[in-house]
């Protein structure tokens, strides 16, 4: 029945008797007894009637009173519309409750997956038709194993038409939205197809360190690789010193206007060498290690990242934290193969080698002259470069090696010196590059090999011949062998900061002026000549520092667009 105030309008009634359904239930609603509503029992003691328990199993007990308005939610009851009103009575319709199957019990034929219980929810299936709970049995779960996850779904659902999951790229970015690329973004995809797979990859390792996500890593081969998605920043590209980064601009940031000509415009260059014991197995005068120890020992730095040989394969260089002159001298001499260093500068890989916190550290930095630039040109910027920020900005100083050009590994120790000339790496003391040869030596310093370094250009890398730094323009320090006599070190000094370095290191060295300036002119000049001569784009100190990959692909012929054809 429904309840009304009794100011309530009289057409009241007939709008809260209609159904849920929509049906208008009003008619013949006071010609008899609600269905499935059993007759009040006998009055109680107090004269108000009892009402039996839902279970009918007796007794009763008396209702609570009526909840204020607004403090309960009224309960409607209707009569079956289809005309089997039984008037409470059970026995008429045959069904267990005398609902006439409306309630979900099952009298009309209704399965138990279909049935629907009077307050609008699914029947439970521990719940018999009288709402008595009945036992429910569990399945226990299966100890001592676990899903396989070995084997590959049998069916993917879902997948755009085309899609490879197996190696997704770009490509399905565009079956996933209709949203255009934004013109100024590059993808490390754009570098691979232009510097990577053209063989014109220096191993700098910029580009790792440049990642803010850290989606580029060192792969089996040492080159650069896509780790995780590429979110198209473009600081992959801007930074390379083989695709996006003008190295001649960046020069002229760092040195001025006089760093452009000649070898540059240094402060002061000398010719030195160490005196000691262990100068027998460093570089020619054996300065850099100097330079460092001395660094070292003042608490300029806390480390130094150098080259160090792989315990795996001999004369491959790794990157290696020095953080004494034992380590730096353990470590001294050169290898002709790139470490990827500023691919290794995340601290945190040296953190157990470090006495300071990571934020805190000062480390030298030892480099061939494209890492240095590098280096220099993601400092110039205040943007956040991932896991390697911290190593980023720990860079105080920056010494430069000497170098007309580098070498891969594999082709270099294993081609062309194992198998074309039988000199195996075990046999190897030292390697060298002066005055145009290729020079090995044995352990006990005997020279093995002399030969036209020309003749090993195939184990060179490509990019080594667009560069037109021999020196080292953006370093503080640069040392190499040309222009000074046998176990002496050319040493220029081309900042403030070098010059401390220096300050630092003099009093231990033999040292007088640069015997030959000329000599490193020269060189400087052939390189640069060599260089001109390999670029596809135009040489111009004073153009923008990024080139624009637009450019680039205009230049070089490079494929437009290779992110959209994936990778």
């Amino acid at each position: 029945m429904t309840e009304r105030s009794s100011d309530a309008p009289a057409d009241a009634a007939p709008e809260l008797a209609e159904g849920a359904d929509g049906v208008d239930r009003t008619d013949g609603a006071s010609d008899g007894p609600l269905p499935g509503v059993p007759d009040a029992g006998e009055s109680g003691a107090d004269g108000d009637p009892t009402v039996p328990p839902a279970s009918g199993r007796g007794g009763g007990r008396r209702p609570d009173p009526a909840p204020e308005r607004g403090e309960g939610k009224p309960i409607r009851y209707y009569r079956a519309s289809d005309g089997r009103s039984n008037g409470g009575d059970p026995d008429a319709s045959g069904d267990a409750c005398g609902c006439g199957g409306g309630c979900g019990c099952g009298a009309d034929g209704a399965s138990d997956a279909d049935r629907t219980a009077a307050d609008g929810g699914t029947t439970p299936s521990n719940v018999d038709a009288d709402g008595t709970l009945t036992d429910l049995s569990f399945t226990e779960p299966r100890t001592g194993e676990s899903q396989d996850v070995s084997t590959d779904p049998a069916e993917r659902v879902g997948v755009p038409d085309g899609a490879d999951l197996d190696t997704p790229g770009y490509s399905i970015r565009s079956r996933m939205n209709d949203i255009e690329t934004p013109d100024e973004k590059t993808w490390f995809m754009e570098l691979d197809a232009a510097v990577i797979d053209e063989g014109r990859c220096i191993q700098c390792g910029t580009c790792v360190a440049a990642c803010p996500s850290d989606s580029i890593g060192i792969g089996d081969d040492g080159l650069p690789e896509l780790v995780k998605m590429c979110t198209g920043c473009s600081l992959c590209w801007d930074f390379c010193p083989r695709g996006g980064l003008r190295y001649e601009r960046q020069w002229k940031i760092t040195g001025g206007d006089d760093n452009v000509k000649g070898a540059g415009d240094p402060i002061t260059e000398f010719s030195a060498r160490v005196g000691e014991s262990w100068q027998r197995n460093a570089q020619d005068g054996g300065v850099v290690t100097s330079l460092l120890s001395h660094l070292l020992e003042a608490g300029e730095i806390d480390g130094a990242l150098i080259a160090t040989e792989s315990d795996d394969e001999p004369w491959k260089a790794e990157s290696f934290l020095a953080t004494s002159h034992a380590e730096v001298v353990a470590n001294a001499g050169s290898f002709y193969n790139q470490t990827m260093a500023l691919g290794n500068l995340d601290l945190e890989r040296w953190e157990h080698k470090l006495d300071v916190p990571l934020a805190e550290a000062s480390l030298a930095l030892v480099g061939t002259p494209c890492e240095i630039e590098g280096i220099r040109a993601l400092q110039d910027f205040e943007w956040e470069y991932g896991s390697q920020e911290e190593g980023v900005r720990s860079i105080e100083y920056a010494i430069a090696l000497m170098c007309t050009k580098n070498f891969n590994h594999q082709r270099l120790i294993g081609e062309q010196l194992a198998e074309k000339r039988d000199i195996q790496p075990e046999a190897i003391g030292k390697l060298d590059v002066l005055d145009g040869e290729m020079r090995v030596y044995d352990h006990d310093h005997d020279l093995i090999l002399e030969e036209d370094v020309s003749n090993f250009h195939d184990a060179a890398l490509k990019g080594c011949d667009e560069c037109a730094d021999f020196t080292g323009y953006c370093a503080d320090v640069t040392v190499g062998s040309v222009g000074s006599s046998d176990e002496f070190s050319s040493v220029v000094v081309r900042t403030e900061q070098g010059l401390k370095a220096w300050e630092l290191t003099e009093p231990d060295l033999d040292y007088h002026d640069l015997e030959d300036r000329s000599a490193v002119g020269k060189l400087q000049g052939w390189d640069k000549k060599n260089a001109f001569e390999s670029l596809e784009r135009p040489f111009d100190p004073d153009a923008p520092r990024f080139i624009e990959y637009t450019e680039h692909a205009e230049w070089y012929g490079t494929e437009m667009n290779p992110h959209e054809a994936d990778h």
